[in-house]
């Protein structure tokens, strides 16, 4: 049995993705970059300013990559506010989780402003004995630093953590972190994952899950 959850949050415990991929889109173009929204999907992941150095090299200096970066997650957050809730199912599994005993913590590649906008307007520090963020980290996923944060955080290893994701590069973050993944297909379909075979499930949202996924 897992002794640990941990969990993504854009399009893991919120379905926001969609959100963030109209902004980057839009702020892309504004500096020449004409991506269709397929390819924001694929091109777009991680930590902003390191997509801001991927994307555009030394165009840019660091304090503007994050000033453009700001610019969008503060259009971000706007956008969001007004439809701003969890998953179908997702309370009753954190209530279950919780009231068993089983600690969580959250993995995110948000900037720290999104990710306690999402836990403050929805009133869910209670449930988490970690909270990290882009911040908290050198490298973004796929690398899984921020997992075994999480993790450490909890007292245990990643391996003994199942990882709630729902993007490519968080699973393979989550194969890194030797562990395995339940899939959240708000973002990705499910046969987009076929190259993982560490993968324990794949859901639309909560609904469906109790807590003998951990088994």
């Amino acid at each position: 049995m897992y002794k640990g959850i941990i969990f993504d949050m854009d399009g893991t415990m919120i379905d926001n993705m969609m959100v963030h991929h109209r902004a980057w889109q839009r702020k892309l173009s504004e500096y020449g970059v004409d991506f269709t929204i397929e390819e924001v999907k694929e091109k777009v992941h991680g930590v902003n300013e390191e997509i801001l150095e991927r994307l555009f090299g030394d165009r840019f200096t660091p304090e503007e990559r994050r000033r453009i970066a700001w610019e969008k997650e503060e259009a971000y957050r706007e956008i969001y506010k007004p439809d701003l809730k969890l998953l179908p199912g997702l309370t009753k599994f954190l209530d279950a989780a919780m009231a068993a005993g089983i600690p969580m913590a959250i993995g995110t590649a948000a900037p720290s402003e999104n990710a306690f906008f999402i836990i403050d307007e929805l009133q869910l520090r209670p449930y988490f004995k970690g909270i990290f963020h882009a911040q908290d980290v050198r490298r973004g996923k796929p690398d899984p630093e921020i997992f075994q944060l999480a993790a450490k955080s909890m007292n245990l290893s990643t391996q003994e953590c199942l990882i709630f994701e729902d993007s490519l590069t968080g699973a393979e973050a989550a194969k890194r972190a030797e562990t395995q993944a339940v899939i959240v297909t708000t973002t990705h379909a499910e046969e987009e994952f076929a190259e993982y075979d560490h993968v324990l499930r794949f859901v639309d949202d909560f609904s469906d899950l109790d807590l003998s996924v951990l088994t």
